[in-house]
């Protein structure tokens, strides 16, 4: 471990997420139910992001620690190999919102959103406004993953294999926890839909479909608990221009920088949690279908 550059503001969150979920899972579970739920689920939300700047090189140079200090999966259901490359992969600017390059787009190929079912297309369209994302969001996107996953450890994809099966003890671990805390199980995966679920507020409007791949990340001017729980990842463009830069850092960047970022987005910003909530907590952002999808790409 290089000691040499330690980010002491991520050891620190990370002990007090930490410790966030075991008294969410004993303490307050056993005084009153709900208050448990909601501790552990905003732990969970936390240690997500955690492990976001854990798979970026964050709090420590080396990646044996910094994954070290984040393998309980306290989500259970997402490997943390496979948020890592799913994840470094979706940092490659010219695929954002491609519905088959980018891993995390919302976006569906026209031809193959045309060939879905009634059913689907209506879970889906419900799904693009943030009260869908917040509530079903968890479902659809694991659903999704696990499609994807399963057809990739079929046809012999040894990483997505390798992933799963470090992901067996990561849950272990946390199951094991849970078995000896006053917080059933039901309750337990209460907390994690309720910390996936806050994860989507971030993740709901992060890219969106432009001609330009500069100018399809988003900036939220926030400050307030949510981009202390989403590391201030709402500065999303200054994010994916400087992914070395820690959490506690990109506030002061951003302000630094503000019309350069804001130049080379074209714009796309909202002021704060509460403007995308007025906006489109029943409406809807996007079509689901790819907007400028041509069948052979992005023009």
């Amino acid at each position: 471990m290089d000691r040499a550059r330690v980010e002491w503001p991520t050891l620190a969150l990370l002990a007090a997420t930490y410790a966030l979920w075991a008294l969410g899972t004993t303490w307050a579970a056993a005084q009153w139910l709900p208050l448990g739920i909601v501790l552990a689920g905003l732990a969970i939300a936390q240690h997500s992001s955690l492990c976001h700047e854990a798979l970026h090189g964050h709090p420590f140079r080396a990646r044996f620690w910094n994954e070290a200090l984040v393998f309980p999966s306290l989500c259970l259901v997402i490997p943390y190999g496979r948020f890592r490359d799913t994840h470094l992969a979706h940092h490659h600017e010219e695929i954002l919102t491609d519905p088959y390059d980018d891993p995390e787009s919302n976006y569906l190929d026209p031809a193959h959103w045309a060939r879905l079912p009634d059913w689907a297309r209506a879970v889906l369209r419900a799904n693009n406004t943030l009260l869908g994302r917040m509530v079903l969001g968890p479902f659809v996107a694991q659903v999704a993953f696990l499609r994807a996953d399963w057809a990739a450890i079929r046809d012999g994809n040894r990483a997505v294999l390798r992933a799963w099966a470090w992901h067996v003890p990561a849950v272990a671990l946390v199951l094991a926890w849970v078995a000896f805390t006053p917080i059933p199980l039901w309750a337990y995966l209460v907390s994690v839909w309720l910390g996936l679920g806050l994860l989507k507020i971030r993740t709901f409007l992060e890219h969106r479909a432009h001609e330009q791949a500069s100018g399809r990340t988003v900036i939220i001017e926030d400050r307030g608990p949510l981009a202390l729980l989403f590391l201030n990842n709402n500065l999303h463009v200054v994010h994916h221009m400087h992914p070395e830069v820690p959490w506690y850092r990109l506030p002061a960047l951003y302000a630094a920088r503000r019309a350069h970022y804001l130049k080379r987005n074209g714009g796309y910003r909202y002021r704060s949690y509460a403007e995308v909530f007025r906006a489109h907590f029943l409406c809807a952002k996007d079509p689901v279908p790819h907007p400028l999808w041509t069948g052979e790409g992005i023009p």
